[in-house]
């Protein structure tokens, strides 16, 4: 049961997250699970439960209110961006399992280029640590409908770190923020797309065996 990878270049956010939404409301219990790669120009959205005082300074980059869970983060050029359409009730997934798998996969990604990452269950993402630093590398925002994920990862690949510092990442006051780029990986978000894809595919492959108290959550916004 693969998932029908879509590469979509550099769109704007709000078309695309509508876009997602649409899919989801009109998906049956055949409709294809996919994985929309891409990029947006600058961009921060808030959380369903966000809270203003983690935007720290107000710009010109505009600041979107969504559905998923969890608090501001930023996208921009240089940023791979992963939005997962799947039925997890269909591949008999968790909420937690699901990202899980998700982070895993960035993971994987990072050990094929040299770098050893690690996931957190206290604060979901990816993290890497340099030089007895912790950095963020990689986001993680879901919305479960009905068993029915969209949103998605966003991996730091070569980008423009600044708006970073705008913001408290995902409501954490202090949290550093790193990229491939400045970990020495010479890449683009397209160049390392079919890898990312590749890996959440043979990730979710995997039997799922979600509990009850996991599809409990799944009408709620997943918070990471």
């Amino acid at each position: 049961m693969e998932l029908v990878v879509k590469q979509l270049g550099l769109v704007e956010y709000e078309p695309t997250w509508r876009a997602m939404q649409a899919l989801t409301d009109a998906r049956g219990a055949d409709t294809p699970d996919e994985l929309w790669l891409l990029e947006h120009p600058p961009v921060f959205t808030q959380g369903q439960a966000g809270k203003p005082e983690h935007v720290l300074q107000v710009t010109d980059i505009p600041i979107v209110p969504i559905d998923r869970g969890g608090q501001v983060t930023y996208h921009g050029p240089g940023q791979l961006v992963g939005y997962l359409m799947v039925d997890l009730s269909r591949r008999k997934l968790g909420v937690r399992e699901f990202v899980r798998r998700i982070e895993q996969s960035l993971i994987d990604l990072l050990a094929d280029l040299g770098i050893t990452a690690y996931g957190k269950v206290d604060a979901p993402g990816v993290y890497v640590n340099t030089a007895g630093v912790e950095a963020k590398i990689a986001s993680l925002g879901l919305r479960i409908r009905n068993g029915k994920s969209y949103h998605g990862l966003a991996l730091n690949v070569a980008m423009d770190l600044t708006p970073f510092s705008y913001i408290n990442p995902c409501g954490y006051a202090g949290l550093a923020v790193t990229q491939l780029k400045d970990l020495g990986v010479d890449s683009t978000p397209a160049s390392l797309a079919p890898q990312l894809a590749a890996k959440i595919n043979a990730l979710l492959a995997q039997e799922g065996s979600a509990s009850v108290a996991d599809y409990a959550l799944a009408t709620k916004p997943a918070t990471v």
